[in-house]
């Protein structure tokens, strides 16, 4: 049984392992089309929600990675997500079977360092737990703000392709890159 998601700490926030608890404000952030408008377009239904939230519970429970919910240290306040997973998009073999990072943060949380603080903590993590994996993710060539959070934490674009029928950008880091 693969190991239990792992907390991790910044000077500003926590990262925890995803709970039934966070489903409301999981929800309220994936159903925001000013957040989701560049990753889905769409913004969750409840069921789309609920089911997020099991993928992010499964992969730690399967894959022994995942996502973490992120959270300011001295409030508690929900910020959003931040992790890996491993989807199956069929992009390429080797994107598919690469740790694949994500992040999405609350409209109230964007601008203010939190998503770059809490990409650099996964990152780190990763960096033990796969210290000769290239991590990848992929992101809209619309979406300037996860662009440059890409390029600021050592990613670059290896090339642009389709997926689900829109242009998307394939970002990889090598091994041991210092964010």
């Amino acid at each position: 049984m693969p190991e239990s998601a792992p907390f991790l700490e910044t000077e500003r926030l926590i990262l925890r392992p995803p709970q039934h608890s966070d489903f409301d404000n999981i929800f309220a952030m994936w159903s925001d089309i000013k957040v989701v408008r560049h990753v889905t377009g769409n913004a969750f239904t409840k069921e789309e929600a609920w089911a997020r939230l099991l993928r992010s519970v499964g992969h730690w429970t399967l894959m022994g990675f995942g996502y973490w919910v992120v959270s300011e240290k001295h409030s508690g306040k929900f910020l959003g997500e931040v992790g890996f997973g491993q989807y199956k998009r069929g992009i390429d073999p080797e994107f598919d079977e690469a740790p694949e990072i994500g992040w999405m943060l609350t409209v109230s949380s964007q601008g203010q360092g939190y998503a770059t603080e809490a990409v650099r903590a996964a990152l780190q993590w990763a960096d033990t737990r796969w210290p000769e994996a290239e991590v990848v993710c992929i992101i809209s060539p619309e979406n300037a703000a996860s662009l440059a959070l890409a390029r600021k934490c050592a990613f670059a674009p290896s090339r642009t392709t389709s997926y689900k029928g829109k242009p998307t950008v394939v970002f990889q880091r090598k091994a041991h890159s210092a964010p």
